[in-house]
Order: C-alpha cells, then structure tokens, then sequence
C-alpha cells in the first residue's frame, strides 16, 4: 500500500497543548480507515485476550459490558496531523479484561487484531496501568461504526491509529511484532510527544 507522507491537513497551530506537527481539528473528527467499514453489530461483537496469558478469555457484548465501567475524558491525535481536544469515550479500561487474562511475566508487547484483520502493535506497558480502554460510546452515544462502533480499542497517549477500530483481540508476544502501518512505514510506537510517525523518526 502507498504510504502518502504529505497528507497534512490544516495549517498548523501554534499551541504549547498539541504535540509537534499538529493542528486542533475543532468539533471534526475525520474519518480515516484502511478498510472497508464492517457490518458488525454488537450481537456478532467479541473480544478475545490470548497469546501469553494464563487464562486466555473471550467476552461477548454483555460480559464485557458487566466488567467495571471506566471513562477516558482527554485528547487523541492522528498521524495526519488533527488533534482533537476534551474528547468522551465511555467502555472499559483494558486492565479489566487483562486482569481477568492474567499476563505471564515473559509478555511484552501486544497485537492488536480487529474484525476485520487490520491489526497494530504495541508495547504491553503501553495499555496497562489506565492507559488503555475498550469503548462503545463517544460524547455519551453509541459509538458510530465509521469510527470503530460497535467497539474500538483506543490507546490516547500514542498516535490513533494504534487505536484498532472494531476490535477483536489482543495477542501478548514476547516480542514486538509489527502491524498493519508498521508494516507499510510507520513508527513502532507511535508517541505524538516526539513524532514518531514513520520508521527512522
């Protein structure tokens, strides 16, 4: 897949509350996937953690939702260049289902998998300790499918396509194994702090 560097959006803004590179995309929240938006309801929905766990787990849409509820209120950032400030996402912190999993001490990263098979890679350190969150609400409705409805993993504090929309599972590894973007030049990790958009940055 042809990877566009030059897809920059806006003029940037000068403000010391967006990461380098950034500008604030207001009341927009563009709309950017690598697929085809899927027709998954929350009846056909399931999220999976396995790999290296001692009790890999499968929860349907009710048990994930019986799980303690958790918000995430802040900001996200797109490697192309829109920042989005004061967002609501409602869901579960990923904790909660990590818990339940029970992550061996040999795993370090985690893959990321949707339904749809796009997948991303991250550090495991990345999505525990309340930094990480599966949601199905935004602003305090269902979340839209176009942005990863019925559930999406979101990871705020990384660039969002580390964000799996429509997400299916985590796979814990013992080793960093790229995804889809990483795959195809983009940054390992993804940290819009110090603009880890693509490979060598």
């Amino acid at each position: 897949m042809h990877v566009t560097r030059g897809f920059t959006g806006r003029p940037r803004v000068d403000d010391p509350g967006l990461p380098p590179g950034q500008y604030d995309a207001g009341d927009d929240w563009p709309v950017l996937s690598a697929e085809v938006t899927p027709e998954l309801t929350a009846a056909d929905w399931t999220f999976r953690v396995d790999g290296l766990v001692a009790r890999p787990r499968t929860w349907d849409w009710d048990a994930a939702h019986a799980l303690p509820a958790s918000e995430y209120k802040g900001d996200i950032h797109c490697v192309t260049s829109w920042s989005k400030f004061g967002v609501r996402f409602a869901g579960v912190s990923l904790d909660a289902f990590l818990d339940a999993a029970g992550p061996l001490d040999t795993a370090t990263h985690v893959v990321a998998y949707s339904h749809t098979g796009y997948t991303a890679n991250v550090p495991l350190a990345d999505v525990t300790g309340g930094r990480a969150w599966i949601v199905w609400e935004y602003d305090g409705r269902p979340l839209a499918p176009e942005h990863g409805g019925p559930a999406r993993l979101i990871v705020p504090h990384l660039y969002f396509w580390k964000s799996a929309k429509w997400i299916a599972g985590l796979r814990l590894l013992d080793h960093d194994e790229p995804g889809f973007w990483e795959q195809n030049g983009y940054h390992a990790r993804g940290n819009p702090w110090e603009e880890q958009r693509y490979s060598g940055d």
